[in-house]
């Protein structure tokens, strides 16, 4: 189940894509084709890499495409659009092509993630969409993955709902923390909708409700004594909220043949209580009893707990992971690349003062560079009708250090681009969503580098050019002055 079938959100974008796609009509030349790239510059919380996320998201919002009665008349009081214009919007559809990297591809600053080559009027309308269904998700899949990274195989669940920025943040936002590496969520919406494992408990005011604490565990128990997980923090973990869940455990679960199946904290030293609360439930012969901990976490809080040899089963991680607070941006744009003339896609190169700002022009393709083990070693730009022969050593050009004549030998090269719709067509069919989760996870494992992987100081991964491609970006830079 999709958003899309219940509301149509056509109309998410800004309003300079409406007056450039009217001035691309009223100048008869909305049908010239042009191309875009989708690239970001810099990977959050200077991480090595990120995680492309968002995909089906696009490719929803493409497929349901169309504007409705209300939005032509809302469109029609702005006064600045003609009939003829609005008549063209009564009957829209896509027309154009679109590749992309699978969702879940590792990917890094500067190559293209997704690509539209489409009549100009196309590529325009669907900007804003594009970017903001991209950004969030990567976001919050990249941070997510970090904080299981931190976790050190112990289990991640998406607790954030509750401090997401609106409602599609909370249900887009756990749906692209499960492709991080999340075990599930606690928003149900996202679990009706993606099919997310979905947990929950209880909060502190089912235990405030009850005369005391032990009544409070008591009903909770006998009401699901096959996942009684009790939270001990609402008066004092030690003195109170352990001792009432061993009692429970004892004299509620054990009577019916049911194990305590785990404790929560909240607040508190949670390095020294967790092991506190070990040594209590381990004395009370509760050594199956998880310990779970939530509580304003994050992959820096998470790591100096295992620095501190806390004893914790399971985190729950919210509003740091729902906001990715420590780099709330991804940062990813959308720019022209090349436009058609004559039947041929003539380069466009946007230049500027900033070099990181300064594009790569023209119809590219971006392969992944494996070496022999099956490492990835590199990423590598070339245009669009190079043919790579690796019968021989494949030179390329380091953008930083140009002037070096290096090849690439023994290695393979896969193209990370596939294609999504093709004249307004879908031809892609997205994978189940548990498939893209495990898709990173191999990636992280098999392909990419521990040094790319670590927190401080990563390895940045290598993003080459072809000499053909290096030379039409210096070419353009040259004609540019003039």
């Amino acid at each position: 189940m999709h958003q899309s079938e219940k509301r149509n959100i056509s109309m998410v974008m800004d309003f300079y894509e409406m007056t450039m796609a009217n001035g691309y009509f009223n100048s008869k030349v909305l049908d010239t084709r042009a191309v875009f790239d989708v690239f970001y510059r810099n990977n959050p919380d200077e991480a090595g890499f990120s995680i492309f996320a968002g995909l089906e998201q696009v490719i929803d919002y493409i497929k349901d495409l169309h504007f409705e009665k209300e939005d032509i008349d809302y469109l029609r009081a702005q006064k600045l659009f003609p009939e003829e214009f609005l008549k063209y919007l009564e009957n829209y559809r896509f027309r154009g092509t679109i590749y992309a990297m699978p969702e879940g591809t590792i990917m890094y600053p500067y190559e293209p993630i997704l690509t539209v080559v489409a009549p100009m009027i196309d590529a325009q309308l669907i900007e804003t969409a594009i970017l903001l269904e991209i950004n969030h998700q990567s976001l919050i899949a990249t941070k997510t993955s970090r904080i299981v990274r931190a976790a050190a195989g112990k289990a991640v669940s998406d607790f954030g709902a509750r401090r997401a920025h609106n409602v599609d943040a909370a249900v887009y936002g756990a749906r692209a923390a499960y492709i991080g590496g999340a075990v599930g969520t606690a928003t149900v919406l996202a679990g009706q909708m993606f099919g997310i494992p979905i947990s929950g408990t209880m909060a502190h005011s089912w235990v405030m409700f009850f005369d005391s604490e032990y009544e409070a565990f008591k009903k909770y128990a006998l009401t699901y004594p096959d996942a009684t997980l009790l939270l001990v923090d609402t008066y004092d973990v030690l003195r109170s909220g352990v001792p009432n869940a061993i009692k429970v455990a004892k004299e509620v679960l054990e009577p019916m043949g049911k194990r305590l199946k785990g404790i929560r904290l909240d607040s508190g030293d949670l390095a020294y209580l967790s092991k506190e609360c070990r040594r209590m439930l381990d004395e009370a012969g509760l050594t199956d009893c998880i310990i779970v901990a939530s509580n304003s976490l994050d992959e820096y809080t998470i790591r100096s707990l295992n620095t501190q040899g806390a004893l914790i089963d399971s985190y729950g991680v919210g509003e740091r992971l729902i906001t990715s607070s420590t780099h709330p941006v991804f940062g990813a744009v959308y720019k022209l690349a090349a436009i058609e003339r004559d039947g041929e896609f003539v380069p466009r190169i946007k230049v500027s003062e900033s070099p990181e700002k300064i594009t790569n022009p023209g119809l590219k393709k971006i392969y992944r560079v494996y070496d022999e083990k099956g490492k990835a070693i590199a990423d590598y730009l070339t245009t669009a009708d190079e043919v790579i022969d690796t019968s021989e050593p494949v030179r390329y050009i380091d953008p930083i250090k140009y002037w070096k004549n290096r090849s690439f030998e023994n290695c393979t090269f896969k193209e990370l681009q596939v294609p999504i719709f093709e004249n307004g067509e879908l031809v892609y069919k997205c994978p189940p969503l548990s498939e893209v989760r495990e898709y990173v996870k191999r990636q992280l494992e098999d392909e990419i580098w521990a040094v790319e992987k670590r927190f401080e100081n990563p390895h940045t991964h290598f993003f080459d050019l072809s000499p053909k491609m290096y030379e039409l970006k210096m070419s353009m830079l040259h004609e540019s002055r003039h």
